[in-house]
């Protein structure tokens, strides 16, 4: 009779990379659906969403910190959707369509205050 031996092989860097990427996924507050109740289309959510995280990714930011791709449901669907961190969330809806008030509003407030902080 042959022993035969066993060997599990875990790989550690994926492992690791998983209870990051749950980690970082439990401060992500907020949802790009969210940004429906604004008065923005799926398409105009998607784009804010690309440009953003073209934006993170040239200034150096962590990306997994503040996106993750996920689905969530309505009533009706299931949708394509993105948790999103607090900046993250800015990110999105400072690159939304500029046509929609709300993202000329939060433009102005987030130009003001910081203005206010340089002088």
């Amino acid at each position: 009779m042959k022993t035969i031996l066993q060997k599990n092989t875990y790989d550690l860097t994926s492992s690791i990379d998983d209870f990051l990427d749950l980690y970082y996924s439990l401060s992500m507050r907020y949802w790009a659906s969210d940004l429906l109740k604004k008065g923005l289309s799926p398409k105009q959510i998607n784009t804010a969403v690309i440009a953003a995280i073209k934006i993170a990714n040239s200034s150096g930011l962590e990306i997994r910190k503040h996106f993750r791709p996920m689905f969530s449901g309505t009533k009706q669907d299931l949708i394509q959707d993105c948790k999103l961190s607090l900046l993250g969330y800015g990110l999105v809806l400072l690159n939304a369509d500029t046509n929609l008030s709300i993202v000329g509003t939060f433009q102005v407030e987030l130009l003001e205050r910081f203005l206010q902080n340089k002088f």
